[in-house]
């Protein structure tokens, strides 16, 4: 709402010319995020615990979890509410990208936020249906990927997306682009989902991802660095760099009150919409295919869980890991709980700086 109130007022106080510029107000809006988690996070906390809205833990994690059972969750309302504010005082929302953000943010939200409350009241500590929740996710994202086929932003590119390591080539998905945004989107949906799983460490990955998809959005959204880059000129993508921000500075904010110990846990309510928010960023930006790296971690969550299922069912019974997702693996070889955040967040910043450099390796 800044952007729209105040930047047309320039010519009669230069000074909030800076309203116009992307970096000023994604850095605005990373800042309020942050502030706005700081401030309602403690009464929050307080509220949910005063509820009695605590975790439900599963019989089969690792021994030590148990001891967690009660503490507050849901708490992933305390970021999309971060996010919501920052984006709506700072973001541009006649653009099409932050429209749809908003509106992934906000209904995946909403299913993860039916899913905690099945958990906690209903005494099911899966939550609903995975068919269900699968059907939600999979409707969301086909609105997503029929609002960007039939009524994209800039139709020249609308079905195409940049190439890895090889400059000015690009892959056209035609009619099977549809089917790739509702991949994406649902797939790193649940590959958060999988990394929520030790305290900070879900919020912790996500933070580094969206600070490197704000980079993404803004080279693609800024047409001279585009050209330099020989990567595709995406108008709407900059834009995106506000969104990213938020969302960065919502998983910073938390962070303070998700870190071990946790006194609150995000809960499918925060999971699901910023792994949404996550896949969204990446098809605007058109490096979808950057998705695997930047988001590796959550890759290599998601695919233990994938593993562990394959080989337990081809062998008979044995296991490649000791528990999966893969957290779990290295908390039952030892691992303090601290010291697996913290390694996982070192290899997630190595991930994004690769896929940083692939820009320039083309």
């Amino acid at each position: 709402m800044f952007y729209h109130w105040l930047a047309p007022l320039q010519q009669i106080f230069s000074p909030l010319n800076l309203f116009r510029y992307i970096t000023f107000r994604a850095a605005m809006a990373g800042a309020t995020a942050i502030i706005l988690t700081l401030v309602i996070g403690g009464p929050l906390t307080r509220l949910i615990r005063k509820l009695q809205l605590g975790q439900n833990i599963r019989e089969e994690v690792p021994e030590r979890h148990h001891q967690k059972a009660g503490t507050p969750t849901m708490g992933g309302v305390l970021m999309i509410v971060s996010v919501v504010v920052g984006v709506l005082l700072f973001g541009d929302l006649t653009n099409r990208a932050i429209q749809l953000g908003l509106g992934v943010v906000v209904l995946l939200g909403l299913l993860g936020l039916w899913d905690d409350y099945v958990k906690v009241r209903g005494g099911r500590a899966r939550g609903i249906n995975k068919r269900t929740k699968l059907l939600f996710q999979f409707v969301v994202a086909l609105g997503v990927g029929v609002v960007l086929y039939f009524f994209p932003p800039d139709p020249a590119i609308n079905t195409k997306t940049n190439f890895l390591f090889l400059k000015n080539i690009v892959i056209d998905f035609g009619v099977f682009y549809i089917p790739l945004v509702m991949l994406v989107l649902v797939g790193s949906s649940n590959a958060v989902n999988f990394s929520d799983g030790l305290d900070g460490l879900a919020s912790g990955l996500l933070a580094v991802a969206f600070a490197s998809y704000a980079v993404l959005c803004y080279v693609s959204g800024h047409s001279k660095i585009a050209q330099y880059l020989n990567i595709q000129y995406v108008p709407v993508s900059g834009e995106m760099t506000v969104f990213c921000f938020a969302l960065t500075g919502a998983c910073l904010g938390f962070l303070w009150f998700n870190a071990y110990p946790a006194e609150i846990f995000m809960g499918d309510t925060g999971s699901l919409p910023l792994g949404g928010a996550l896949g969204l960023a990446a098809i605007v930006s058109k490096h979808e295919l950057l998705l695997p790296i930047v988001g590796g971690m959550f890759v290599l969550e998601a695919g233990s869980v994938l593993l562990q299922i394959i080989v337990y069912h081809s062998t008979g019974g044995r296991r490649l890991f000791r528990m999966a997702p893969l957290h779990h693996h290295y908390e039952l070889l030892g691992w303090a709980e601290p010291k697996i955040v913290a390694r996982f967040m070192i290899m997630a910043v190595l991930f994004g700086m690769v896929a940083l450099a692939t820009l320039k390796v083309r």
